[in-house]
Order: structure tokens, then C-alpha cells, then sequence
């Protein structure tokens, strides 16, 4: 079972790291639905050795059928982690502008490609730099990794997995209580959500100080939205961003079986058969 220090780093600590004659692989992944590009972000200002990599263009795949997130295709996800320096056996820190999700989606996409030693740094960029720890606005040119993408390091939902789990009462849904609710919808076509699918905002998982809460509050903060508290469990959200951040979260609270339905509620819309709940209704088709 992975412990916090597997998948967490603090400030003080990758900065010592950092100063290693073989540091980790430092990959800068801010990112926004809306406003300025993460390059732009990166550009202005990253960790001394980082290198961008895109959420959309290189950590995804095209948007479609499959939802605005979708899962990468191997061999790409594969060429765009080796030009960022990514070695076999190399310990990864992700980052990302302060809200966890996009250093979330991306641990769990190194994951899911098979490279185990991966972990997101507590508090993101505003954490270093309000620690007062160097940045710089030079390009890194890393030495090109070797790293084999190998799918199915963490467990992937399917739209049948997710509604099953939801059945069971194991699958969270990781976005805003409105949106759960069906009251509001600012993204996608249809409002509401997948039946039997428990609402625990991925916001609560962090702190006032955007650092990650601690494993028993965690495990408290999905018991109190009906989470069970063994067997399957899972996570949807959107288009599958911030529903990594959720099993982030669950892996913290100690359940590594955590699943992501990766296409989440973008793909779900995609087929009409498939029932939509919303508070009003319950259940509608």
C-alpha cells in the first residue's frame, strides 16, 4: 500500500532532492480549463530543472466519443514522456498551479503507464514559490528518457464499471454540488449525473493553504459523503481531471484499488440510453 511519502513531497524536501547528483524527473503541468496556457505560466516562471508538458495535447488524448479527456494513445504518451527526460526507474515530481488537479491527472497518467514512482508536490508552484526557493524563466533541455509505457498500472472505469459501482454506491462524483444536482451545466450538453453516484467536490480534499489534507481526513470527508468504507470504489468527473484528484485522494486515505472512469460525465452524455439523475428527478432517462 502506498504511504503519504510515496505520493507526496513537500518543499524542503524535493529541494534537497533537487540538489542530488541524480534528481528527479521534474515535470511542470499547470494547467487551466480557461485562461492562460500553462506554457505561458511556464514560461514566466518554473522549478530550476522542469520541463511542460501539456495536459491536453500530451498528457490526453484528441477529444471525441471518448470524452475531452480521454486516455493517451501508448506510443504517443510514450514519445512526449521520453523527450521530457522520463527513465525507467527514475523517480517522477509532477506539479501544478496550487489546485492539485493537473499534477493529480498526470501522477495518475504516469501511473497508469506503468511508472510506479511518481509523486505530486504539496502545494504546487505557489508552495515554492512562497517558500522563497529559486525559479527561473530558462527552457530546460532534458536528456532525452527511455521509459516504456506499459497501460494498466491503475484501474480504468469503463461507462458499464461506472454505472455498476454507482449501483453499489461506490463511485464518487467529484464535481461542483450544483452541477451533481443537475442545477447548472456549464460545460457539458446535459446537466445532472450517474445514477446511485455519491457528490464529494474534489476541492475538499485540499486545505485553505492548497496543501493536501491528511489520510484520516480523507477517510473522513468520503465516509461523510456515503463512501463505503472497503470494497470497489471509484471516480468520475467532468472529463476525468479533477476525479484524479479523488483517487489521489483515496489512494491517501489508503485505498489503492481506486478506479477513474476516465471519459467521465463528457462520455457518459454520449450515448442516450444512458440514465441521467438529478435531484429533482432522482432518476430520468
Amino acid at each position: 500500500m502506498s504511504t503519504p511519502q510515496d505520493l507526496l513531497v513537500d518543499v524542503p524536501t524535493l529541494a534537497a532532492e533537487l540538489e542530488r547528483p541524480e534528481p528527479p524527473i521534474l515535470l511542470d503541468v499547470r494547467w487551466r480549463l480557461v485562461g492562460q496556457p500553462g506554457h505561458v505560466d511556464y514560461a514566466e516562471g518554473h522549478l530550476p530543472g522542469a520541463v511542460f508538458l501539456d495536459l491536453d495535447r500530451q498528457l490526453c488524448g484528441q477529444p471525441g466519443d471518448g470524452g475531452r479527456h480521454p486516455l493517451p494513445e501508448p506510443g504517443q504518451l510514450q514519445r512526449h514522456l521520453r523527450a521530457a527526460g522520463v527513465r525507467a526507474g527514475r523517480p517522477v515530481v509532477v506539479y501544478d498551479g496550487g489546485d492539485g488537479a493537473a499534477a493529480a491527472r498526470a501522477w495518475w497518467t504516469l501511473r497508469w503507464a506503468g511508472h510506479a514512482a511518481v509523486r505530486v508536490l504539496d502545494g504546487g508552484y505557489p508552495a515554492w514559490v512562497a517558500a522563497g526557493r529559486r525559479v527561473t524563466a530558462e527552457p530546460t533541455a532534458p536528456v532525452p528518457g527511455d521509459v516504456t509505457v506499459r497501460p494498466g498500472g491503475l484501474p480504468v472505469l469503463d461507462a458499464p464499471d461506472a454505472a455498476a459501482l454507482a449501483r453499489a454506491g461506490g463511485l464518487v462524483d467529484a464535481r461542483a454540488a450544483a452541477r451533481y444536482r443537475g442545477e447548472t451545466e456549464p460545460v457539458d450538453r446535459v446537466a445532472g449525473h450517474i445514477p446511485g453516484a455519491v457528490n464529494l467536490p474534489s476541492g475538499v480534499h485540499l486545505d485553505e493553504t492548497g496543501r493536501w489534507r491528511p489520510p484520516g481526513a480523507q477517510r473522513a470527508a468520503f465516509a461523510a459523503a456515503g463512501v463505503p468504507a472497503d470494497g470497489p470504489v471509484g471516480a468520475y468527473c467532468g472529463s476525468g481531471v479533477t476525479a484524479a484528484q479523488t483517487v489521489f485522494a483515496l489512494h491517501l486515505a489508503g485505498r489503492p484499488d481506486a478506479a477513474l472512469y476516465v471519459g467521465s460525465w463528457s462520455h457518459w452524455i454520449t450515448a442516450p440510453h444512458r440514465p441521467v439523475a438529478t435531484a429533482a428527478t432522482g432518476t430520468a432517462a
